[in-house]
Formats: C-alpha cells, structure tokens, sequence
C-alpha cells in the first residue's frame, strides 16, 4: 500500500512531473518519453506516478496546454499593459517576443517530428477542442485590448497570425540566416493591417 502524501508532498511531485516532462519533450519527443523515465527522474515509485495521471499522455498534454496558456498569458498582459493602440514596430516587437518565446521551447520539435498532431489524434476530441477555442478566444481577446479596431475581423487575424507562427517549422527551408529577419516582415505586415483597422 502506497504511503499516503501530504497536499506538499503533492504538490511537489506533480510540478516536479510537469518539469521532467516538459525536459523530456524538448529531449526526447512525445513518444520516447516514458514513465519510466519520468519516475527515475523525479524519484518515486512507478505506482505513485498513477496517483497523478492516468497516462503520460494526460501528464505531457497537461505540460503543452500549460506552456501555451502560460505564453498566451504573457502575450495579453503584454499588449494590455500598453496605453492605447501601439504604433506597428512595438507591436511587432511584441509578436516577435511570443514567437521567440515559442521558438526556444519544445513545441517546434514536436510539430516539425509530426509528434503533435499524433499525439492531439490520442488525446480525447473534447480536450483538443477545447484546446482549439482556447486559442482563438485568447487571440480573440488580445485584438480585443486595442480599441477601435474591427472586432469583426479578429478571426481573420487570429488565423493570419496562426498562419505566422506555422513558419517556425519551415525555418530551415527559409533559411536560418535569414528566418529572424523574414519572419518579423510577415509579423509587421500582420501588425499593420490590424492596427489599420482602428
């Protein structure tokens, strides 16, 4: 019988899991990561692990959801803290902040490796659409905080600027030394046509 944990003990071995995970994607990908991996690393029995999470599945998608919402979070409160609609090169700054962001973690491995959409095909459909309108409601709400512009028109940019972020997987076929420069063309041109909205 598993000794019983205190909500600290929990509490630091579910980060401790959400850590490890998030250090195995960026290493090893969605489908060598293992659970027993995750265990050696964090120092507990394999049976604790299920006291946490049904699956590793349920571990790494629980990671991913985080790290997006947390790089969403930054993003709104970036463009919320300015005073009033930003001129085009501060905005762009602030995409190209986010995208780098993105850039420097696990996520473009995992959808350069196709791991990502195998692994949203795993993950129950209610989680993945959830995940979707999280997304659109988040971009939703960042166009939202620059007044005057076109609300209408938010899906648009919202997609024109998932469009953008997809290039961070054509990196190589762009051109390393060029990929900095061009992908802040497609953000400032992105940037422009919303902020000529207002």
């Amino acid at each position: 019988m598993p000794k019983t944990l205190s909500e600290s003990e929990r509490a630091y071995i579910r980060e401790r899991l959400k850590a490890e995970a998030a250090k195995c994607l960026a290493t090893y990908g969605i489908r060598k990561t293992t659970i027993d991996e995750l265990v050696k690393r964090v120092g507990i029995p394999k049976g604790t692990f299920y006291l946490f999470y049904e699956s590793k599945e349920r571990l790494l998608f629980e990671v991913i959801m985080e790290f997006d919402q947390d790089a969403q979070t930054q993003l709104l409160q970036e463009v919320s803290a300015l005073s009033g609609v930003p001129d085009v090169d501060t905005f762009t700054d602030i995409i190209m902040r986010f995208y780098r962001q993105i850039d420097d973690s696990f996520l473009p491995r995992l959808m350069q490796d196709g791991e990502l959409e195998y692994f949203m095909r795993t993950v129950p459909p209610e989680l993945s659409r959830q995940h979707a309108e999280r997304d659109r409601e988040a971009m939703k709400r960042m166009i939202a905080a620059f007044p005057g512009v076109n609300q209408d028109r938010a899906e648009v940019f919202s997609a024109a600027f998932r469009g953008v972020f997809l290039t961070l997987l054509m990196k190589d076929e762009i051109g390393a030394d060029v990929f900095e420069d061009a992908l802040r063309v497609l953000v400032r041109g992105v940037a422009l046509q919303l902020l000529e909205q207002k």
